[in-house]
């Protein structure tokens, strides 16, 4: 069995992939940074996939990975804005591919985005240095560009999903004039798929996108035609990029980090090469669905509660980007704790409820929930916009509103949630069931006296909200 080694194991794509990679009979060598983010689906047989722990900024970590692959895929992309993101990028990729050198592998892949104009973004001129310092490995290399992704989960798609369904009329940047071509996201996975070990790709790239060219109004308005939601768009030549950004952030459930690197791109036009796009079409034999298409499928996946990644899983839209196993030893010392109790009413319906917290499901009704999501989105952290994947699974590594899950084991009953809001501290929230009660605790460890200062300012708010939880989560109270 051949071994095909994924970065971005993760990641939006790199979820997606594990499956469609071992559907071929490959193994599927997993990269990641930290094994506790990474959730095994059931439908893969254990022996098809192999995790391994990589931190391509660290190159002794590099040698996790075993000699004898055939094949890799390399899907790490950063949104973040930090100044050295540029150079975090290049290191990495220069560090991969001076290891792979070293390796059996024969094809390298890479998902880049469409850099066809001369003027790019800082984010797509990033990607494009990227693409070369693959592109003079020993290994050959195929960059696949793609713009903007339709699928369920992605960055692209919930941007225009919340423009829609939230503003009846819109008035928006003039960039919403700039040309696009989209592509759904089972035609990304069938052309990294049926790209891998094809001769006549080595050494070039090629744009992919379906055969649809829309402006970005255009896209906003055909979603709305298919959800039978009447909207009116208005454009203005006023909005700087930042305020575009912050038009984004507040409106949608992107941070603003994402936002502010989505504008930089948005402004410039993302057409493929028709002639890139029909080699690689030839070469595939892959046909790609039209925008409608794409859009109907995706809202139906949606319905379905079928979402198997999401952009608000990876830590671009975290407050921190450190390991998840950083904070998975919750502190003892130092730190305000509240602890609360109740007997539940039957386990597997607690668990339930425990397990089914935030996103669509609220946090029973409470609104003083939603006040701390409004402040935190007010200071430029996620709020409760980011919602959940699922509706009642949990895995380690997933988003949950402005809280991040450190550990989820429902057989266990216990589930463990670092908050991603923004605070002078760190917090946690615990529960467990246990010899017939729920358990739930909330630990804050401060940050100086503001952190003290802040944890004795919503005191008295917390009789209210963890008391009422508890009882709520234990079947006590509807």
């Amino acid at each position: 069995m051949k071994k095909i080694l994924l970065t971005g194991a993760t990641g939006y794509i790199g979820k997606r992939m594990i499956n469609v990679i071992a559907a071929q009979g490959y193994q599927v060598i997993c990269c990641c940074r930290d094994k506790n983010r990474f959730s095994k689906s059931v439908d893969i047989d254990d022996a098809q996939i192999e995790v391994v722990e990589v931190d391509f900024l660290k190159p002794e970590t590099l040698e996790n990975i075993p000699k004898d692959i055939s094949g890799a895929y390399y899907l790490m992309h950063s949104m973040s804005n930090s100044n050295d993101y540029a150079e975090i990028e290049r290191q990495c990729a220069v560090n991969f591919s001076n290891y792979i050198e070293t390796t059996d592998c024969k094809h390298i892949i890479y998902l880049s985005g469409l850099a066809n104009e001369k003027e790019l973004s800082q984010h797509l001129s990033s990607r494009f240095e990227v693409e070369k310092i693959l592109m003079k490995c020993k290994v050959p290399a195929t960059v696949l560009r793609a713009g903007i992704i339709i699928g369920s989960g992605s960055a692209s798609f919930e941007i225009i999903r919340d423009l829609v369904e939230k503003l009846p009329v819109m008035v928006a940047p003039k960039w919403l004039h700039t040309k696009c071509q989209p592509i759904g996201i089972a035609n990304v996975l069938d052309f990294l798929i049926f790209t891998l070990f094809k001769e006549q790709a080595y050494h070039k790239n090629f744009d992919i996108g379906c055969d649809n060219v829309l402006t970005y109004k255009e896209m906003l308005l055909e979603f709305a035609k298919i959800r039978g939601l009447k909207r009116k768009i208005f454009t203005v030549p006023v909005m700087t990029p930042k305020l575009s950004s912050y038009w984004l952030y507040f409106i949608t459930s992107t941070s603003y980090n994402l936002a502010s690197a989505l504008v930089g791109s948005m402004k410039i036009e993302v057409i493929c090469r028709p002639e890139s796009l029909a080699e690689i079409k030839q070469i595939t034999g892959v046909q790609p669905f039209s925008y409608d298409t794409a859009l109907r499928r995706t809202l139906a996946k949606i319905q379905d509660n079928e979402i198997a990644s999401s952009w608000k899983d990876s830590f671009i839209s975290s407050r921190s980007d450190s390991s998840l196993k950083d904070y998975l030893d919750v502190p003892k010392y130092g730190c305000f704790v509240d602890l609360r109790t109740e007997e539940y009413d039957d386990r597997d319906k607690c668990l339930h409820r425990v397990f089914s917290l935030g996103g669509a499901n609220g946090w029973y009704g409470q609104s003083l929930w939603k006040v701390r999501g409004f402040m935190d989105l007010l200071v430029g952290g996620p709020g409760l916009r980011r919602g959940r994947t699922h509706p009642d699974k949990l895995h380690e590594g997933d988003a949950l509103d402005f809280w991040r899950v450190l550990y989820a084991n429902k057989e266990e009953g216990k589930l463990i949630l670092f908050a991603e809001m923004k605070l002078p501290g760190e917090a946690w929230l615990m529960f467990k069931v246990y010899k017939g009660k729920l358990w739930q605790k909330a630990v804050f460890r401060p940050h100086g006296l503001t952190g003290r200062l802040y944890w004795y300012s919503v005191l008295p708010f917390h009789g209210i909200i963890f008391k009422g939880m508890v009882r709520r989560l234990a079947g006590k109270i509807s």
